[in-house]
Formats: structure tokens, C-alpha cells, sequence
């Protein structure tokens, strides 16, 4: 806490409210209100715990999980404005005992809703970051730890205590990272104007340890293979390529595998969650392919191509279609259908389930975000909402 808080939080002891101004007072109420939120989030679980929770994974669809998904439904009591302008990244925290999601906004706000809480307070908002904030992950080594890129910088916020340290600094702008080690000491981040750069938060200072040009014009999402570290997917532009970490240097990078098919801008690639033997990717040319990287050589094939009307305009977050992190095999997508729904398909290409709620979800949810080890999933729009889908 600076000094100059700690000075007014003993004029107000010393002489009460009458010594501050109706801003210091309200903000001295938010720091109070802030402070009970937090402590009353049950963020103690052990980060072994939360690491075996997430990694408790199936590889196959079974009846069980057809029947999850149909009993997973959207009551009003379980929507909430998190934040004041269009989603544009979730992460869910992998705690069992509550709901507690984060929501980015296109502003740079940060919204944590725990969902268990029905009163006003149970969502504060914090703006740790001046532009969109495009990515966002709990850390799987600290539980209390959220992790946030945008333009400007990468940032790691300690629930706990509402602080947001910088970690990296850039003039090329930021837009996604992804842990290279379950310690979250290390990441690799994705540059708008294609490059990308490894990050050691060990390191004393803001900025990267390297940074390289892999070629492409731009670089929306980078994901880490979920067994062999070292490997990480990119995709931006036209491109999708999977790299080797150890051998990145400053230029002349060649990629291990090259994903082709794609005709138009890529939204996001992500490695399926168990063994990183299959590739999503979300294009605009209206298609979500699946890639089989079981192995990895330079030219990946096509396991399935479905049809998918991506074209979300200006107004709405582009479409970012994501694994089920219990389910190796099946991933989650926005849909522009009506009625408004998110979608969830087979990497065969078949559409498994639609979640929708005609009464309730009238917009469309372009951001989701799956629960690890629980039947939970939240879609968030373009108004800052927040909708939770569980049993």
C-alpha cells in the first residue's frame, strides 16, 4: 500500500470520514468492500490440488458426458454485467468449492465475479490495463495469481490483494501469451505485428528475454503444447504454424509443422487439452477445421472441416473455438445461430450439444470458458455479460 493510502486510512481512524474528500471516501469503501470480497474467496486450495484437478481429463465421449451437457442449464440468477464494455477474455479458476470467473474487457477492465455471491459485491472491477485485454490465465502454480495481456503490457494480479504487477513491457503490441512451464515461471507471447517473445518472470525488469520474427503479419494466439512444452501453435493472418521454443532465435525461424487450409484471417488454434494430438482453429473464411498433430511433420492433415458462420463485424469479439479441458476430444464454440447459442462439437465434426435458453441468453457469446473439473461453462458478449451454464 502506498503512503499516501496508508495516511488517509489513519486520518480516517484518527478522524473519521470528516477529514476525507466524497472521492477518498468512496474509494476508501471499495479498498474495505474489496478486501472482504477477497478474503471470503476460498482461493487456499493447494496449487497440487488444482493442478491434478485440471489434468483429471477424459479422452473419449461417453454417455456420461452427453448427459452432463444436457443437464448443465442457465437460470437468471446466474447472469451478471461483469464489466462495462465488450468480453473479450475469461479465465475460470479451477477451485471446486466455488465459481470465480474473470472477464476483460475491451477497455482494459477486469472484472472477478464470484459466482456463489449474489449480492452487488460479488463482482468488483479493477483496470490494470489502458487497451483490450485479450488474454487472460489463473496461474497454475499460485491459485491467487490471474494473469492478463493487452497493447501494453503483461500483468499478474493477485486476487488476494487486488495488486497488478507488471511482468512485461513492450512497444510492439501484446496480444496473447501461454505458459512454456507448469511453474508459470516462463511464457511465451504473441506480438499483433507477428512476432513473438519469451518471457522469464525470474528475470529482473519488464522485458522479454527474446524476441522473434517466425514470419507472420500477425499473431492472435499462442498455445502450449499441453505434454511437449516446448512446442507452441501460432496463428494470425492466413498462417497457423507450430514452433520449437528451444530453437527460436531472433530470424529465420522454420516451423516444425505448418496447418494450411486457411484462406482468410485465423481467430485462435488451440492443442486439445490431454494430449495436444489434435489442432482448433476458427477462420473466417466460415470454417472451424481440426487438425490431427498426433504427429508432427511439416505438413499437418485436416481431420474434419465444419461449417461455421464467423463473421461477428466490428461490434462482437471474434469467435474462439476451445477444448473442454475434461474431454480431449470435444471444444466449444460461439455461434451467430438463432437462437443464440454456444455450440459444442466432436472433433469429428459433429455437433454434440447447443446451449441455449430462450427466456435468458438473447445475445451472442463469442468468449466462453469450460470449467476443468466441473459441469460449468460461462459465454461472455458484447455488453460485458456474463452467462453460466451448470447442472
Amino acid at each position: 500500500m502506498s503512503k499516501g493510502w496508508r495516511k488517509m486510512l489513519l486520518l480516517s481512524v484518527r478522524d473519521g470520514y470528516s477529514q476525507l474528500s466524497a472521492y477518498e471516501r468512496k474509494r476508501l469503501k471499495n479498498i474495505t468492500e474489496n478486501a472482504k470480497f477477497f478474503a471470503a474467496l476460498k482461493l487456499h486450495e493447494s496449487a497440487a490440488r488444482l493442478h491434478q484437478i485440471a489434468t483429471k481429463r477424459q479422452s473419449h465421449v461417453t454417455k456420461r458426458y452427453q448427459d452432463s451437457l444436457n443437464s448443465m442449464v442457465l437460470s437468471e440468477d446466474n447472469i451478471k454485467k461483469v464489466v462495462k464494455y465488450r468480453v473479450c477474455s475469461m479465465a475460470i479458476h479451477p477451485s471446486e468449492s466455488i465459481i470465480f470467473v474473470a472477464a476483460g474487457d475491451k477497455s482494459g477492465q477486469i472484472g472477478l465475479w464470484n459466482v456463489n455471491c449474489k449480492s452487488e459485491e460479488g463482482a468488483p472491477v479493477f483496470i490494470p490495463h489502458s487497451y483490450s485485454v485479450s488474454c487472460m490465465h489463473f496461474s497454475p502454480f499460485n491459485p491467487a495469481h490471474l494473469l492478463s495481456v493487452s497493447n501494453e503490457s503483461l500483468r499478474c494480479g493477485d486476487v488476494t490483494r487486488a495488486v497488478f504487477d507488471e511482468i512485461c513491457r513492450s512497444e510492439e503490441r501484446l496480444s496473447s501469451f501461454d505458459f512454456l512451464e507448469d511453474n508459470a515461471s516462463t511464457a511465451i507471447v504473441g506480438h499483433w505485428d507477428g512476432n513473438v517473445a519469451v518471457v522469464d518472470r525470474r528475470t529482473p525488469g519488464t522485458s522479454s528475454e527474446l524476441s522473434a520474427d517466425i514470419g507472420f503479419k500477425r499473431t492472435r494466439t499462442v498455445h502450449v503444447h499441453p505434454v511437449k512444452k516446448q512446442y507452441f501453435v501460432a496463428a494470425g493472418a492466413v498462417d497457423v504454424c507450430i514452433y520449437d521454443v528451444r530453437y527460436l532465435k531472433s530470424n529465420g525461424n522454420t516451423p516444425v509443422s505448418s496447418l494450411k487450409g486457411h484462406t482468410r484471417s485465423v481467430a485462435s488454434a488451440y492443442f486439445s487439452p490431454v494430449t495436444g494430438n489434435r489442432v482448433v482453429t476458427v477462420c473466417a473464411d466460415d470454417k472451424l477445421r481440426v487438425y490431427d498433430t498426433t504427429s508432427l511433420s511439416s505438413a499437418v492433415a485436416v481431420l474434419s472441416t465444419i461449417r461455421h458462420n464467423s463473421n461477428t463485424g466490428r461490434w462482437l469479439t471474434r469467435f474462439r473455438a476451445i477444448w473442454d479441458p475434461k474431454q480431449e476430444d470435444c471444444f466449444v464454440v460461439g455461434s451467430m445461430a438463432r437462437p443464440r447459442q454456444i455450440q459444442v462439437f466432436q472433433d469429428t465434426g459433429k455437433l454434440l450439444h447447443s446451449f441455449y435458453n430462450l427466456d435468458c441468453l438473447s445475445s451472442v457469446c463469442s468468449i466462453n470458458v469450460v470449467h476443468p473439473s466441473k459441469n460449468i461453462l460461462v459465454g461472455g458478449n458484447s455488453s460485458g455479460r456474463l452467462h453460466v451454464f451448470k447442472e
